[in-house]
């Protein structure tokens, strides 16, 4: 979809800048930082996604995590 808005001079300079270094259109430099932006405000998104990567993966405990875990906790200083 094509979309006209405004930006201040020095943030299409410095995503120009970074879209040439990048390899890299302006429009794929812009949609990227869109979607992370879209991603960061919406947290009820993300929650969504780690719930279903949990269902994928299921709930079953792991020994090799929890040993591992368990090592690195009494290795840590509260």
């Amino acid at each position: 979809m094509k979309t006209a808005v405004s930006i201040p001079d020095q943030t299409f300079e410095q995503a120009e800048r970074l879209a040439k270094r990048d390899g890299r259109s302006r429009s794929e430099v812009y949609s990227a930082a869109l979607r992370e932006y879209v991603a960061r405000h919406a947290p009820d998104e993300i929650t969504s996604a780690m719930n279903r990567v949990c269902d994928e993966v299921g709930a079953e405990p792991d020994a090799f995590v929890a040993l591992a875990g368990s090592r690195v906790l009494e290795r840590s200083e509260w």
